[in-house]
This record gives C-alpha cells, sequence and structure tokens, in this order.
C-alpha cells in the first residue's frame, strides 16, 4: 500500500497558486490587495467570491466555500484529499513519489483497507453472477430486465445477483485468500452460534452502496420470493466503513449532476434512483428506506442548498415523513415537495415518461414545503376549530426551525394570506414558540450539566484542583467554543510570528512567538480545549510549527536566489548609467538595503503564514473548514483611510489582543465553574460540612473573577452568563 509522500504533498501545496487554479473555473478581477469573481459553488448576480493570494485562500462570504487550493478543487471537482494532489500535481507538473507507509501506519488502516477489498471483491461475485452464471441470468438479470433497467444502468450502479447457495460468497471469497473474520465484520456473511458460516444476501439482486468516494461500503439485498416470511429488503449491518446515517444511495454517481443543476432530489428507494437516472434526471439521491439523518442532510447540504423531496400519493407515507422535512428546514435548505400522479412512484413514473416528460414535470409540479404541509394537514383539520389551531402551530413550529429571518418573515405573510389570520397574530405566536424551544433547549442542557457535574465531582475540593478540570471543560464545551475560537484564530494565523522577549535561565533576553505564549499561558493554568476539534487543530498547530526549522532552509535558499536576480538586474541597470563614482557607491547600498528589506519581508512573511497555508491544506476535512474560516478577512480598510496616515494593523496590535483573548477564555471557564458551584448549592440542603466547603471555594472564584474584569479594564467580566 503506498501513500503521495509528503516531500511531495510540500512541493504542490507550495506550487499550487490560489488565483492561479482559482481562474481555471472563476473569472476573477482585482480588488485591491485581492481578487473577486462570481461565486461556482451556487448562482450568483453580485461577486462574493474572494480571493486572497497572500493567504493563498478563497471565500465566498455568501454560501461559505472555498478554502485552499486543494480545498477548492476538492469541492468544485468533487473529488477526494488524495485526487486533488494529484489534480494539482498535474497541473504543476510535479512528479509524485509514493511511499510504503509504517508498520503503524499500516496497522491503523488495514482494518479499514480489508473491509473495503472485501467487499470490492464481493461487488465484482455480484456483478459476474449477475452476467455469466446461468441462475443469475436467468433470475436476477431477468428481474432487472423486468423492471426496465439496461445494461448501462446496470454497470452504472454495479448492480448483481447473489446465488441461492448459502455459502457461494463465502467460499469464493476464502478461495481468494480473504479472512473470514471481514467477510463477518462487513455483514457479508453471517456467522451462527454454532460457529457455521453463511451468505447474508444469498438468493437476492444486490444493490451496492458506495461512499461519497466511490468505494464500496455496504449492500442492499431484495428477496424475489413471494414468501411473506422472508424479508423483503437485507441491508449491510453497521460497520467501521459504513454508518447508515451517514450515507445516501446513488450520491456518488448523482454528485456531479447535482452541483451542475444546483438541485438534489430525495426518492426513497434503490429502484427510484436507478429509474429516474435512466431516464436521465440524474441529481437523484435516496435515503434507503430510512428516516432522513442529521448525517445525510449535511452530505447533500455539502453540494447544495436546494432539495426536492419527491413522494407518492400515499398520505400516510407523506405524513410519516415530515419531520425529516423539518429537519432539512433547520440544516438552512431550500425545501421543496413533489407529489406524483395517483399510483405512481418515482421508479414507475420514470419508467413511463421521456427525460424531457420527467423533467417538465418536475418543473411545473413542485411545491414549496410550506404551502405543502400547511395544505395536507389542512385537510384533515377540516372545521375543527381546535384541530385547525394544533396545525397553524405546527406550521409555526416548522418555520421557527429555518435559520434565515428574512425567509421565516416571507413564510409568516405567506401563512397569514393562506389561513387567513393576521400576520403580527402569526408572528406573536412564532416568537413563542421560538421562546419556548430555547428554554425547553436550555433546561435540557442545564439538566445534562447537572448530572455531569453531580457524576464528575468526587469532592467538594475536586473544583479547586485546577481552573480547567477536564469535568468542567466537558461541562462548557458549548459555553466555551467561541472563546477558544477567538484564541484558535490567533494561534493559526500568527502561530510563528515573534510576539515578545523573555528572559531565559540565564538571564539573557529570548523571542517568544504566539504559539509560544498561548501554549505557556494555557499550560501554566492547566488548560485544555474543550472542543474536541480545537484541541486537535492546536496540536496540529503545534506539530506544523515544529517542521518550520526543516522548511526554512530551502525558503531561504529560494529567496536567496531571488535577492539574487534582483541584485543582478539591478546593477546591470547602474551599468548602463552614467554617474560619477560617489553616486554609484550610493546607489549600489540603496539597491543591497532594498534587497536585504526585500529578503527579510518575504522571509517574515513565509514564517508567518506556514501554519496557516499548512492547515488550510490539511486532509482532515473539519480542519481544513475551520482553519479556512478562521484565517479569512471578509473586510479590509481602504486606501482612503491608509493613504495619509498609518493605522495600526492586527499583527501590529498582537501584544495587545493575544493576553486579551486568553483572559476572555479563562474568564469564560471561571464562569462555567461557578455556575457549577451554583448548580451543586442548589442541590444541597444547605445544612453540611460541604456546603461551607463550596462557599468557601464560591467566594475564591469570584475573586478571581473580579481580577479579571479588572485585567481587562472593564468593571464586569466579559463572558456573557450562561
Amino acid at each position: 500500500m503506498k501513500r503521495i509522500d509528503s516531500e511531495t504533498t510540500r512541493q504542490i501545496l507550495d506550487a499550487a497558486n490560489i488565483v492561479d487554479v482559482v481562474s481555471d473555473f472563476v473569472s476573477l478581477k482585482r480588488r485591491g490587495a485581492n481578487y473577486i469573481g462570481l461565486c461556482p459553488f451556487h448562482n450568483e448576480r453580485t461577486p462574493s467570491f474572494s480571493v486572497s493570494p497572500a493567504r493563498g485562500i478563497c471565500k465566498c462570504f455568501s454560501c461559505g466555500k472555498g478554502g485552499s487550493p486543494v480545498n477548492f478543487i476538492m469541492e468544485h471537482e468533487q473529488m477526494s484529499y488524495n485526487e486533488a494532489l494529484r489534480y494539482l500535481a498535474k497541473k504543476y507538473h510535479i512528479e509524485i513519489h509514493e511511499r510504503e507507509v509504517s508498520d503503524e501506519e499500516r496497522r491503523q488502516e488495514s482494518e479499514r483497507e480489508s473491509m473495503w477489498a472485501v467487499n470490492d471483491f464481493a461487488l465484482r461475485h455480484f456483478e459476474d453472477n449477475l452476467v455469466s452464471n446461468p441462475d443469475g441470468r436467468a433470475i436476477g438479470l431477468a428481474y432487472f430486465r423486468e423492471r426496465g433497467i439496461d445494461d448501462a444502468m446496470i454497470a452504472r450502479f454495479h448492480l448483481g445477483y447473489s446465488l441461492e447457495r448459502s455459502s457461494a460468497l463465502y467460499d469464493a471469497a476464502r478461495a481468494k485468500g480473504f479472512d473470514e473474520r471481514f467477510l463477518v465484520e462487513t455483514g457479508l456473511c453471517i456467522r451462527t452460534d454454532q460457529g457455521r458460516v453463511y451468505d447474508r444476501f444469498k438468493g437476492r439482486v444486490i444493490y451496492p452502496v458506495h461512499s461519497i468516494s466511490g468505494k464500496v461500503v455496504a449492500f442492499g439485498g431484495r428477496t424475489l420470493r413471494s414468501d411473506k416470511q422472508v424479508a423483503k429488503y437485507v441491508n449491510s449491518p453497521e460497520s467501521p466503513i459504513y454508518h447508515k446515517s451517514s450515507q445516501l444511495y446513488g450520491l456518488y454517481q448523482a454528485k456531479r449532476a447535482i452541483v451542475a443543476k444546483g438541485k438534489c432530489i430525495l426518492v426513497e428507494g434503490y429502484m427510484d434512483v436507478i429509474s429516474m437516472h435512466q431516464a436521465g434526471v440524474e441529481n437523484v439521491v435516496a435515503s434507503s428506506g430510512t428516516s432522513l439523518t442529521e448525517g445525510q442532510i449535511r452530505l447533500i447540504h455539502r453540494f447544495t442548498e436546494n432539495v426536492t423531496v419527491i413522494y407518492d400519493s400515499d398520505a400516510a407515507g407523506i405524513k410519516a415523513s415530515l419531520r425529516g422535512i423539518d429537519m432539512l428546514l433547520a440544516e438552512g435548505l431550500n425545501i421543496k415537495v413533489l407529489l406524483l400522479p395517483d399510483g405512481d412512484d418515482p421508479d414507475s413514473f420514470a419508467q413511463h415518461h421521456s427525460s424531457t416528460e420527467v423533467e417538465e414535470y418536475l418543473a411545473a409540479n413542485e411545491t414549496d414545503f410550506i404551502r405543502f404541509k400547511t395544505r395536507i394537514l389542512l385537510e384533515d383539520a377540516a372545521d375543527d376549530p381546535i384541530r385547525r389551531a394544533d396545525v397553524i402551530n405546527d406550521i409555526l413550529r416548522s418555520i421557527s426551525l429555518i435559520p434565515d429571518l428574512v425567509k421565516r418573515q416571507v413564510y409568516i405573510a405567506e401563512c397569514s394570506r393562506s389561513l387567513g389570520i393576521k400576520e403580527e397574530a402569526l408572528g406573536l405566536q412564532l416568537a413563542r414558540i421560538a421562546t419556548r424551544k430555547a428554554e425547553d433547549d436550555e433546561k435540557r442542557a442545564a439538566r445534562r450539566t447537572a448530572e455531569e457535574s453531580i457524576a464528575g465531582s468526587e469532592s467538594p475540593d475536586s473544583t479547586s484542583a485546577q481552573p480547567a478540570d477536564s469535568g468542567t471543560q466537558d461541562y462548557g464545551a458549548g459555553f466555551l467554543r467561541d472563546y477558544e475560537c477567538r484564541v484558535l484564530r490567533y494561534v493559526v494565523k500568527y502561530a510563528l510570528c515573534e510576539f515578545c522577549d523573555v528572559e531565559d535561565a540565564e538571564g539573557n533576553l529570548v523571542p517568544m512567538t504566539v504559539l509560544d505564549y498561548v501554549r505557556a499561558e494555557m499550560r501554566r493554568d492547566g488548560m485544555e480545549f474543550s472542543c474536541p476539534l480545537h484541541a486537535r487543530i492546536m496540536s496540529m498547530v503545534e506539530d506544523t510549527a515544529a517542521t518550520w526549522p526543516q522548511v526554512r532552509p530551502e525558503i531561504e535558499a529560494r529567496l536567496a536566489g531571488e535577492r539574487r536576480q534582483r541584485l543582478d538586474a539591478a546593477y546591470a541597470d547602474l551599468r548602463s548609467q552614467q554617474l560619477g563614482v560617489s553616486a554609484i557607491n550610493a546607489r549600489e547600498a540603496q539597491i543591497v538595503a532594498e534587497a536585504d528589506g526585500l529578503y527579510r519581508e518575504a522571509l517574515d512573511n513565509a514564517a508567518l503564514d506556514y501554519v496557516g497555508r499548512t492547515l488550510c491544506s490539511a486532509p482532515d476535512d473539519d480542519v481544513r473548514r475551520l482553519c479556512t474560516d478562521l484565517s479569512v478577512e471578509r473586510y479590509r480598510l481602504s486606501k482612503i483611510h491608509t493613504k495619509h496616515t498609518k493605522v495600526e494593523s492586527e499583527r501590529d496590535s498582537l501584544i495587545r489582543l493575544v493576553p486579551r483573548v486568553i483572559s476572555e477564555l479563562k474568564g469564560a471557564i471561571l464562569e462555567v465553574m461557578i455556575h457549577r458551584l451554583q448548580t451543586r448549592l442548589k442541590q444541597s440542603d444547605g445544612q453540611g460540612a460541604d456546603d461551607l466547603a463550596l462557599l468557601r471555594e464560591m467566594k475564591r472564584l469570584m475573586a478571581k473573577r473580579a481580577d479579571f474584569a479588572r485585567d481587562l479594564g472593564e468593571r464586569t467580566i466579559t463572558p456573557r452568563r450562561i
């Protein structure tokens, strides 16, 4: 097993110029130090897609997409991290060197790789059964033919057939040397209590489930028997490589069409997806018969903000699915609903209509979800005022989930017209629903807090052990997240920037970087980031900063070469001029000073950007996105403000800003600890000796909070109350 080596990866990231990469897909115009253009990820008329050559990142301030050159290619071309690296390597003519992974890496990846390998073998086995085995052709292929599926769709979705024999796949896999353990762990086979192993999908047509990158992670099997005792569908169980709540059937085949059309069509079953693709409508995915999950919704949101949900005419099924649509609304997606004619489902409708007819029906009949829900629920309410009021409240609950304020207001106005109720009354009730929901969420969080604090505290003095013990950190994770992000922002952007001078053990002044200062402050007070992602990024910042001394000589050599070229060009120009000796000497000194200044500035900027650029191109999706968000600056002072006066930059202000955000985080941690003590005091009877210890601890923390407030130059502490 091989992987692109770190040196090649670094060469690719160094060579990839963000303006050059984005310009292949977007027409850019210079605006100040940056470039701007129309976002390639959503339709817009006013450019909001900004490209910063200095930071090496791009960002759409409307839809939020962008990032480093690697991330841009991943998003735009729907590629994996390694595929994007290979794309950029080809663009910049960089030879890819791969390395063998270490024993430790091999151990970490072998299990997942083995599962993918056994699934890939099973895929080919099932496909071969369908087209080459007499039983497979007579049963499986005949079934797909009867359902109207052509060879192109069979090949595109890798449809197959599992023979009726109980161990056909097992025997074939074992003959090829595959481990029985992985056959069982992937769910392809089942081991009985007696130790017998048999195929899970025997006698079924097979629908492989692909990950977004195209790897086979699971299978669905449909029986062709009419026996009611046999389950119609059997699916792979959860495994280390398959999490049902994070997969959508057909997304691998549909992702490019979804991006191109700016819309995702959501259906229910395997055959619905396949038949729609065969009809020429390719931006279709299925939840595979399961209720929509947050993971699936986030997966859709990676590609588009617009979703059309197709229903057949089964009223019971429609009502059962309304909750899933509410989840889509809460994610900020634009939802439309399409009802098919009586007796049709997406499969049958696509089979009996041409591509043009399907597209025209979609365009003419899809309805806004709120209007659809209003009509469906009010049909049942009839003239019953109580049921009608319940329906209206249900609709308002859906509207309250929409994060966009303007959209909510538009829906309120629409409901006012359709329901015959004053807009003010609906708005007031919506506010009450939102307030009640916020209160309920707060109460649930408080209950979890109380339970965690009781379970995590071993003694009254446990809170005084350190300012941010692990129990407190877990308890205050949501509250602390914003404060941690503020600290992390300076660490990511300015990790290697020299911050101040400190005395070493011998009394000498040595420079301290922003990373050194933040790390020292956090360790001094026993602080750790409560959010696992923040902790992971901090660790990656430290690891990346540690590699700068190895990278610096190469950068110095390159910049020295540029300095030499600059000097040669300036000397050549100087020789062409007829100047006196003194003028030549003065000009030479000026040339050297200018070249040295540019060299030092370039080296300083390279150090400043090194950590941020590296993390903005990290393989980890979550790390890459958050670091990009932390690095982006939406606004820049115009030349009007900087032409005649020097404006203090953020970098110039680090000596003031970094200690402040550290103090704010410490204050927020104190707020969490105080709230925890208050909760415990409320739960006590006020008579025990432990209560006195708690009160003493509360007094100590309140005094410390006042000290933080004075340090920040305010009368009260910055963190808001929980």
